[in-house]
């Protein structure tokens, strides 16, 4: 094999997180997007010295796991950079899914078992932010308002359905998207740093039904803000729109940021239920995108913390504090540290609208943070971004020597490095699981309990 050839095979399995794996001329070959079961055709990419890299051409005969029904695939399925899983049933995911941790919590020489993989209570629809893109499906052609296309930083496949979001998002964005093409308005263009529309986002309570909107533009524009907001609020949805934002961003970057953020109608917040707490969510709040799927998660948490009668808990990574204030009604304490300053603020908010008063947020970087925790927890959380935790703040964490941790991951692949570091101080885990946060794509949640008994610090 050499660069360039065009090969065939068929795939024996997809290891974490859509690793296509097969052998040719008994040399492993890795090929991103292909499912176990594919008959595919490649081009080799790269030669390494323990694979070779191929790139996906084309599908040449279908897996057999791959009996969902056409009506539970998306039109733009394989073109939409979002979703990876749609026709496998979604039973055949989580099993996918399971079989992908189990594999690497083999490789990395580990031999707990994984109890369950426990599947959202939705999984179609069942997110609750969409952050979409203005752009052209093709150069030169009409505006588009969806998802970057697989692969690319430009093209935007214009939606016209989506199995993930809300049904009503459809329909806003539906809603935008003919408002702005009827005015000939302009999208920014990356490369020409000019034009008007860069994104729409989009967030629903799924407990309520309320919904905020928020344009995001550039100031090269101005916006008939009378015009817009009647476009909106005379879309026909099951929910309600209580907010419409207009946040200006001049920035180069290619990511949402608020210059200043505009209220042109109703209110901009909603409150969200989550396992009988109350959280606001703003504009820029962060907050798990599968309500339900939280709740699951957190349920699992819980159950694997255990009894926090009069204990103190740490809560490290701990975002807007959802985990710490499920934790804190029979706590003695908990103290949860974030470094995303707007995300304590949500937290110490949340954390007085639901009347908790043992709750202290701290923000800034564990690494740091960790030092001037002087009292030793009788259980820490740690969930902690993509990247995992940073070592030196890993190695600061295990001096605590606490009996027990909970750690959940959102990629198993940083939680293998972790769990390496954590057996060599002492630690084994105690139970396993997954949750499945995000049906149709290749993320999960991973779940464990580690014990450390009779260690010295």
């Amino acid at each position: 094999m050499k660069k360039g050839d065009i090969l065939e095979g068929k795939v024996l399995k997809t290891e974490f997180p859509n690793k296509g794996i097969l052998y040719i001329e008994e040399k492993k070959v890795v090929v991103k997007n292909a499912l176990e079961g594919q008959t595919i055709r490649f081009s080799v990419s790269k030669k390494r010295k323990d694979r070779v890299e191929g790139r996906l051409l084309e599908v040449l005969a279908p897996s057999p796991l791959e009996t969902a029904s056409q009506d539970r695939v998306c039109q733009h399925f394989g073109i939409c950079g979002g979703c990876a899983y749609q026709t496998l049933p979604y039973e055949e995911q989580l099993a996918l899914k399971k079989r992908q941790v189990e594999d690497l919590i083999e490789k990395a020489g580990f031999d707990f078992p994984v109890e369950d993989i426990y599947g959202s209570p939705i999984a179609r629809g069942y997110r609750n932010k969409m952050e979409y893109t203005f752009g052209d499906e093709e150069k030169g052609g009409p505006l588009a308002l969806g998802m970057h296309r697989k692969n690319s930083f430009y093209d935007i496949v214009s939606l016209k359905d989506c199995h993930i979001a809300d049904p009503d998002f459809m329909i806003i964005l539906q809603a935008v998207l003919q408002y702005f093409t009827s005015i000939g308005a302009s999208y920014y263009h990356k490369m020409r740093k000019e034009g008007f529309l860069r994104h729409l986002v989009l967030r629903r309570s799924v407990k309520t039904g309320d919904i905020l909107v928020n344009l995001v533009t550039t100031t090269q524009s101005e916006l008939d803000t009378d015009v817009f907001v009647q476009a909106l609020t005379s879309a026909k949805i099951d929910g309600k729109i209580v907010g419409i934002l207009h946040t200006l961003n001049d920035s180069p970057a290619d990511v949402v940021q608020s210059d200043e953020t505009r209220l042109l109608y109703g209110q901009d917040y909603f409150y969200e239920y989550l396992l009988d707490m109350r959280f606001k969510i703003s504009p820029f709040s962060f907050f798990q995108t599968n309500t339900l799927g939280a709740e699951v998660l957190y349920e699992k948490v819980g159950e694997y913390v255990g009894d926090t009668k009069d204990k103190l808990i740490y809560d490290l990574y701990t975002g807007t504090g959802t985990i710490a204030q499920m934790m804190a009604p029979y706590a003695r304490k908990v103290v949860g540290v974030e470094i995303v300053e707007e995300a304590v603020e949500a937290a110490l908010l949340n954390a007085g609208d639901n009347h908790l008063t043992n709750c202290e947020f701290i923000a800034g970087d564990v690494l740091k943070v960790v030092d001037n925790l002087t009292e030793k927890p009788d259980m820490i959380i740690l969930d902690p971004p993509r990247d995992g935790v940073n070592p030196k703040a890993l190695r600061k964490i295990i001096r605590f020597g606490v009996d027990e941790m909970v750690y959940v991951s959102c990629k198993p692949t940083s939680l293998m490095r972790d769990l390496v570091m954590l057996q060599e101080a002492g630690y084994a885990v105690k139970r396993c699981c997954l949750v499945d946060m995000f049906p149709m794509t290749t993320g999960v949640e991973t779940v464990c309990l580690l014990s450390r008994k009779n260690q010295t610090v």
